[in-house]
């Protein structure tokens, strides 16, 4: 039985490997498998009964999207890797081709599953009165409806193309998805091959009308252009047809001396359209010759195509996730406003000036950080305001704040990272909109990404100028901020303020900072930190004092942080870490990580937070722990190539949230968690009946009903549950 309560759990016995698993690469996992083995749980949701029937839609909608990233970034690297021929290996001692074979089994069998949930799912929906249907489904008049409909709504937008001679095999672009076409000449029975482009711009399935109670019923709309080829193709008739779907190269190429960053990358944005096609995906009962002529335009191998016997393009069935079907999604929720910010009549400065606030997003609104920056650019005595943006929304109010604050004569500098993975395109659009509001825009480093959370706010009080700061360890991005589980702290520390105001200074000006108090910054001091830390939890081990090491993050796979824990473990440090996605370190091994215990949290909400606490001689919890936030995942690229700040908690109050209430919740979670075993497999025990689970400790659910510690203000503690008391 898997025990994924690791907050009054014993350690299970640890277990005999190999020598060469315990002393060489294969103390590893490998980064690609295990990044599977993430999405395999994600899948795992969408067949889990205890999830709503809509959320497991979203889930499966989900796995499909992830894979697609996956690919087109990931698996392209390994692609180019093996085509180059360059020598290098990965942690775990592989070549890119032995990857290659390894993923393409594995993903092959995570597609067919994503098949086998969504049949399951399809026929539950159908009986929750919710159907997809196909074009041999229909009646006369969904036919006559549907016709009127591809009138008005498609046809204008559809673009087909012949194949021949003088119309060679048209360029489709990365995600292009489009049906493939044998048609036959009335007239003459001239044969013509074609290719219709289904279009990205309007809704993939249709919605059929019906009056107000009655079924929902959709048409995907491949379907739609198969019940209307006569209108496309007048005077043919079809003779076969198969769809398929492309995925191209979409990992970026900037010129490292390109002298205007921002048109070097519109120009990259366009380039990532035309990658190299790298997966293809197509009808299983695709005519011979179809096939054939596309994977030969296409330049793909029989290994790159995935024959899909079920529905193409699963990441769209997210447009069956009906808001209007409350009853099959989520119970509704509404993030808390925190009561010491009411208290204040909403001031977001009076609240920070009486002490430092953390604020635990999506159970404390976003909305206070959004606060926070409208109301510096309203107040007359704030006189500057410097932000970092890695991912915003469309219309972000962040940039709607910022924009104000320098229309109104305030210095506004905002760091736009145009590194920001497929947000390229909407963070140019923002830096164009921030200069013409009158804001310092710059963009950082080519070389490092700045993926540092940081905002600061400079206010005149009194003869006084006084640094408010917001550090994130999410993204100033209030649509996900819905979604991700996320820390805001709000600070007028003037030594943070100092740090943060040096980091900016090092991001406009290049300068190297020096002399920071309280933060530790990436790919400088950050990881040198870590590692500091890691080693004096094992120091204290040798000498007979309590050490313990509580971290969680998405992504573990840095080999020099995860050699330190093993050494950490050897010294007899116990160390529980929670680790969302990827995780490279192998625990519970006999002489490399006996001591050490990895969980994976997957449920409503995006575990996304990182936080790291120390025992300190004190062990855990306790109050002389030393606790840390941080931007910063525990990767290669957050340690060595990426601006990330690690900054550590000091006010009691706070201290007490994250090691009692958020650290100590996400380690007694038994409903969401897995648990990492020694060989790489992820085990859940849900319990033995089906009612079973409704009694395990969700953390979700505790952090929904339960109000934070921080931020409390009037309301006092009082109603307020630590799962960890913290020693003294």
């Amino acid at each position: 039985m898997t025990n994924a309560d690791f907050l009054v759990s014993p350690l299970p016995d640890p277990v005999e490997l190999p020598a060469d698993e315990v002393a060489g690469p294969r103390r590893f996992f490998n980064r690609e498998l295990s990044w599977l083995a993430f999405n395999w749980r994600v899948l795992e949701e969408a067949a889990n009964p205890r999830v709503p029937l809509l959320e497991r839609l979203r889930f499966l909608s989900i796995s499909a999207t992830n894979l697609d990233e996956f690919y087109t970034v990931r698996v392209a690297g390994l692609r180019e890797l093996k085509r180059t021929g360059k020598p290098s290996l990965s942690e775990d001692g592989r070549t890119a081709a032995e990857q290659l074979v390894l993923i393409n089994a594995e993903a092959r069998r995570l597609m067919a599953e994503q098949q086998a949930v969504w049949n399951a799912l399809e026929a539950e929906m159908e009986a929750a009165g919710i159907a997809l249907l196909s074009r041999r489904k229909l009646g006369k008049r969904d036919e006559k409806a549907l016709s009127e409909h591809f009138l008005a709504q498609v046809f204008p937008v559809l673009s087909p193309l012949a194949i021949d001679p003088a119309h060679p095999f048209p360029f489709i672009p990365n995600a292009g998805f489009c049906l493939a076409l044998e048609l036959e000449r009335s007239a003459d029975l001239r044969p013509l091959k074609a290719l219709l482009p289904i279009p990205q711009q309007i809704a993939r399935f249709v919605r059929l009308p019906g009056a107000a109670g009655e079924a929902a019923r959709f048409l995907p709309l491949e379907e739609l252009l198969l019940l209307n080829l006569g209108q496309i193709f007048p005077g043919y008739t079809m003779k076969g047809h198969c769809a398929f779907r492309v995925l191209r190269d979409s990992d970026l190429e900037v010129e490292d001396e390109a002298e205007d960053l921002v048109r070097e990358f519109e120009v990259a944005l366009k380039r990532r359209r035309r990658g190299e096609v790298i997966r293809l995906k197509i009808s299983a009962d695709a005519p011979q010759a179809l096939r054939t002529l596309i994977m030969h335009e296409l330049g793909v191998a029989e290994d790159e195509v995935v024959e899909v016997r079920g529905l193409i393009g699963i990441a769209d069935l997210r447009e069956l996730v009906l808001d209007e079907r409350r009853d099959l999604l989520w119970p509704p929720f509404t993030p808390r406003v925190p009561e010491r910010v009411q208290d204040h009549d909403g001031d977001m400065f009076a609240a920070i000036r009486q002490k430092d606030m953390l604020l635990h997003h999506p159970y404390e609104t976003f909305d206070m950080v959004i606060r926070f920056l409208s109301q510096a650019a309203a107040d007359p005595d704030v006189l500057a305001i410097k932000q970092t943006l890695y991912r915003t929304s469309r219309d972000s109010p962040i940039v709607d704040a910022l924009c104000e604050a320098a229309e109104a004569g305030k210095s506004v500098t905002a760091l736009v990272e145009l590194k920001a993975r497929f947000d390229e395109a909407a963070n140019i659009r923002q830096s164009r909109r921030l200069e013409r509001a009158g804001a310092h825009v710059v963009y950082g480093f080519i070389h490092y990404k700045t993926h540092a959370k940081i905002s600061t706010v400079v206010r005149r009080e009194g003869d006084q100028l006084v640094t408010y700061t917001h550090f994130g360890t999410g993204n100033y991005h209030p649509i996900t901020a819905r979604i991700y589980t996320d820390l805001s702290l709000f600070t007028c520390d003037a030594a943070l303020g100092r740090d943060a105001t040096t980091v900016f200074n090092c991001l406009s000006g290049y300068a190297q900072p020096e002399g920071l108090e309280n933060l530790a910054i990436s790919p400088i001091t950050l990881k040198p930190r870590l590692l500091e830390l890691i080693a004096r939890e094992a120091d204290l081990a040798r000498a007979g004092q309590p050490a313990r090491i509580w971290a969680k993050m998405n992504s573990l796979i840095e080999p020099d942080v995860i050699d330190a824990l093993y050494d950490a473990s050897r010294a007899g440090v116990r160390i529980d870490l929670v680790v969302r996605g990827i995780c490279g370190l192998r625990p519970g091994v006999r002489g490399l990580s006996e001591t050490i215990r990895v969980k994976s949290v997957v449920g409503r909400f995006l575990e996304h937070s990182r936080i790291v606490c120390f025992g300190n001689g004190h062990g855990l919890p306790s109050r002389k722990a030393r606790v840390f936030i941080s931007s910063a995942d525990w990767m290669g690229r957050n340690l060595s190539r990426r601006v990330e700040t690690l900054v550590e908690i000091h006010n009691d109050t706070v201290k007490a949230q994250i090691v009692g209430q958020i650290m100590a919740a996400n380690l007694a979670d038994a409903a969401q968690s897995w648990v990492l075993a020694a060989d790489g497999s992820y085990r859940r025990d849900l319990g033995a009946d089906g009612d079973a689970g409704r009694a395990l400790f969700n953390c979700h659910r505790f952090f929904m009903e339960n109000p934070s510690l921080s931020g409390r203000g009037s309301a006092g503690a009082g109603d307020v549950p630590l799962l960890a008391r913290l020693a003294d």
